[in-house]
C-alpha cells in the first residue's frame, strides 16, 4: 500500500460516520476568494480526535485511543512520505506546530504556480475537506528537545555507567600492585604445599584420631 492511500484509508474511515454534514456535526467556514460566497463555504466535520484518550463523562473512565502509539507512528510516516502531513490530527506522534506548518507549505505550494488540474482534483476529492478534531492534546515538554540533546538535558552530571566502568581504575591499581610482587607470591605459594607434602606421590598423613566431618 502507498503511503497516500494510507493517508486517505485513515481519512475515509474517519469520514464514514460523517460523509454528509448534519447540523450537528458540521458548521461552515468561508475562505477567500474571487467567486461568490456561496461557493466559498465549505462544510467543516466536528469528529473526535482519535490519536487521544476520550473520558467517558457516564462512567468517569479513559477509553485509550482509537490508534496505537505504533499505528499513529505508521501514519505520520506515510503522510510524511506523501506530503498530506496537515490531513492527520494533532497527538502524540505529531504536533499541532507540525501540522500547522504543513499547512501554510501546502498553502503555498497550491498557490497560482499550481496548475488547474490538481486544484480540481484536490478541491473535489471529499476525504480532504477540512476536520475540525475536538479533543485537547496535551503536549509532553521534552527537555533538551530544541536543541538536539534530550540526553543530559535537566541533569546535574554526565551518565553515571556501568558498576565495572566505575571501577575501573580501582582495579588497575590493585592489579598493578599485585603484579609487582607476583614473582615472589608464586615463590612462597609453591614453597607452602612442598612444606605440606614433600613427596606428593605417596599417600598423606592423616592423624591418629581423625573424625568424620559429619
Amino acid at each position: 500500500m502507498s503511503a497516500l492511500q494510507a493517508v486517505k484509508r485513515f481519512r475515509i474511515r474517519e469520514l464514514g460516520a460523517t460523509a454528509l454534514p448534519s447540523p450537528a456535526l458540521a458548521k461552515t467556514k468561508s475562505y477567500p476568494s474571487s467567486a461568490s460566497s456561496s461557493r466559498n463555504k465549505v462544510p467543516v466535520a466536528s469528529i473526535e480526535n482519535p490519536f487521544i484518550p476520550k473520558l467517558n463523562s457516564k462512567t468517569g473512565r479513559w477509553a485509550p485511543p482509537k490508534y496505537s502509539l505504533r499505528q499513529q507512528a505508521l501514519l505520520v510516516k506515510k503522510a510524511r512520505e506523501s506530503g498530506t502531513l496537515a490531513l492527520l490530527p494533532p497527538g502524540p506522534k505529531i504536533s499541532i506546530v507540525e501540522i500547522a506548518a504543513a499547512a501554510s507549505g501546502q498553502a503555498v505550494v497550491s498557490g497560482p504556480s499550481a496548475s488547474v488540474k490538481s486544484q480540481v482534483q484536490n478541491a473535489a476529492a471529499p476525504w480532504t475537506r477540512p476536520i475540525e478534531w475536538t479533543g485537547e492534546v496535551k503536549e509532553k515538554k521534552v527537555l533538551g528537545a530544541e536543541v538536539g540533546n534530550r540526553l543530559y538535558a535537566g541533569k546535574k552530571r554526565m551518565f553515571k555507567g556501568h558498576k565495572w566502568q566505575r571501577t575501573a581504575e580501582k582495579r588497575e591499581k590493585r592489579r598493578a600492585l599485585l603484579m609487582r610482587s607476583m614473582p615472589k607470591r608464586i615463590k612462597e605459594f609453591k614453597q607452602y604445599y612442598k612444606r605440606r607434602r614433600p613427596h606428593p606421590l605417596k599417600p598423606p598423613r592423616t592423624a591418629k584420631n581423625a573424625k568424620l566431618p559429619f
